[in-house]
């Protein structure tokens, strides 16, 4: 069988008889099934190809026969120079995102801790709390660095025919080819940082009291025990006082668990929750009241989970859940850290953002002024800056942003899960032999945390809590899935209309940094450039007829302001 990862330069042509080879392989009975991903797309393209095969077929109209057959499109349109056209603008949209080929580093954890110890694991072979099986271990590096489906298969996962939670989730995802926009390989962030670093063990400690908070209402945080020794404890982190940290400094109850790039970033403002998973909108005619089915809280029969070491090693394995959840039988507004776990557990990954688009919608927000049809007289936007081209943008820069993050989760960085930092943390202050490598390396400022005696007080372990039966999903945890895809859809923006005009319903919600969205609510926000920056875009975008219509310019985007505590 032909490898299917193989690049597709060498896939053979579609002759003439391509219909043909679809009946011969589709009566053949012997031989081995390809089951990869490529053959399944083949078999599916195969379809397309035959339809396309019919399509080339002149067809007759279907009353008058060839007395009424029409000789050319009501509009001419001079089908070769379209063709044409359209090959040299992909050629050269192809050549300037082809960017330079650099490999990027990882954080050196592979090397530096021989045992896998420091790096994700979760569903393969484990020798011990904390250390997975190097065989298994060396089985997953082997099939991302060939990119066989066969080798893929021969992954030695901890429960091999186990459940959804036994398997790897999508790692051949990290090798997808896209047609539009730069390689995934092409996106360069920081390497994650190391296990043992101070950053790592803020970022633990953060976690920790998360997991403890989670029935705390952010309405009460200001009057919360817990939130009151949660800051004090991460003020005395080296890291979060450091020059470059992501965290508020100091942290108080107003700001716990947001995170800021630069001083007074927008996740530090305002209230907990956006007013975009508040307000209630319309999906068409069908209303949104914005209230979801939440977990039960620990006061009324709820769970956390993981808390054992027998039950985290049982799905460390990819072994079946213990324990189920409930569910709190009356819908609510998200109003706790709880109630933001249930909606990630399920939610569709670009649903936050979508919901946004349809709220700017219903409110009115007013259009970009860059909208070329919004003076036109005798046109408006529909396929192209209208309604369904935003909607369908929304969904489709979704799958761009995994498979940048998934290349980066599965190939350059592999970083462990909390979960699994809490396995160490585990077999660290219990004197766990054998010790895991990164275990032995963890920071003071993990080990000496005021939050470790209240979580051991509470569940008689170390292990990080964790408000699902399965704990976190089978893929690494750098970068994050839900961050990249909302960092998409807020970054790629459209130049900004003045807020001044924004309506003043919801308006102080709305704050989208100088930026209103495009066309009646669809979300197209930029940071306003600079004029001799805009000019000299409209001078590039000049030379390529048609780009001002096309994926050419920068997809659009939602400027949304969620913060999710926990």
């Amino acid at each position: 069988m032909k490898d299917p990862q193989e690049h597709c330069e060498g896939a053979a042509p579609l002759e003439s008889g391509g219909t043909q080879d679809v009946q011969h392989r589709t009566d053949a009975k012997s031989g081995p099934v390809d089951s990869s991903r490529r053959s399944f797309m083949g078999r599916v393209g195969m379809g397309s190809a035959a339809a396309v095969a019919l399509a080339a077929v002149p067809l007759e109209p279907l009353i008058e026969g060839k007395h009424g057959e029409a000789e050319a499109s009501s509009v001419p349109y001079g089908a070769a120079a379209r063709q044409l056209a359209a090959l040299n603008y992909r050629r050269n949209t192809a050549l300037a995102d082809v960017g330079t080929a650099i490999e990027l580093p990882d954080n050196g954890d592979l090397q530096r801790y021989t045992d896998y110890s420091a790096l994700y694991s979760k569903a393969l072979q484990h020798s011990a709390l904390g250390i997975p099986n190097s065989a298994s271990y060396q089985s997953m590096l082997t099939a991302l660095q060939s990119g066989r489906f066969s080798d893929f298969e021969n992954i030695l996962v901890g429960t091999p025919g186990g459940g959804p939670d036994s398997k790897l989730n999508d790692p051949q995802a990290a090798l997808a080819f896209d047609l539009e926009g730069r390689d995934s390989h092409q996106f360069q962030i920081p390497p994650c940082p190391p296990v043992a670093s101070a950053q790592t063990a803020a970022e633990q400690v953060e976690h920790y009291w998360a997991g403890l908070m989670r029935d705390v209402n952010f309405t009460d945080y200001s009057s919360s025990n817990l939130a009151i020794q949660a800051c004090a404890d991460l003020n005395n982190l080296s890291y979060v006082g450091s020059q470059n940290s992501q965290f508020p400094h100091p942290v108080t109850p107003a700001n716990l668990f947001r995170g800021q790039i630069v001083p007074g970033d927008g996740p530090v403002q305002g209230p907990y929750l956006s007013q975009f998973l508040l307000q209630p909108t319309f999906f068409g005619a069908q209303p949104i009241t914005q209230m979801y089915q939440r977990f039960n809280s620990l006061g009324q029969g709820g769970s956390e989970f993981m808390t054992t070491v027998a039950e985290y090693q049982n799905i460390a394995n990819g072994g079946a859940t213990q324990g189920s959840l409930s569910f709190d039988p009356t819908f609510r507004y998200i109003r706790m850290g709880r109630d933001l776990a249930a909606y990630t557990h399920v939610d569709v990954l670009y649903q936050a953002y979508f919901t946004a688009y349809l709220v700017l919608g219903a409110i009115s927000a007013p259009s970009n002024p860059g909208n070329p049809y919004l003076h036109s007289h005798t046109e408006k936007g529909f396929g192209t800056f209208g309604a369904p081209d935003a909607a369908a943008t929304i969904a489709e820069v979704a799958t761009r942003a995994l498979k940048a993050s998934w290349f980066h989760k599965w190939i350059v960085d592999l970083r462990l899960r909390p979960e699994e930092y809490g396995a160490l943390v585990q077999a660290r202050l219990t004197n766990q032999s054998p010790m895991p490598q990164a275990a032995a390396a963890l920071p003071p400022d993990i080990l000496n945390s005021a939050v470790l005696p209240i979580i051991f007080s509470t569940y008689t372990s170390y292990l990080l809590p964790q408000p699902f039966p399965e704990g976190s999903p089978t893929h690494t945890c750098y970068p994050t899935g839900h961050g990249t895809v909302g960092g998409r859809q807020v970054l790629l923006r459209w130049d900004a209309a003045d807020t001044a005009a924004a309506p003043s319903r919801g308006a102080r919600y709305l704050r989208a940094q100088r930026g209103w969205p495009l066309a009646r609510g669809i979300p197209r926000l930029r940071r306003r450039q600079p004029d001799h920056q805009r000019r000299a875009s409209e001078a590039r975008l000049e030379h390529h007829p048609g780009t001002r219509h096309s994926r050419r310019h920068p997809l659009p985007q939602l400027q949304l302001l969620v913060v999710a505590a926990g």
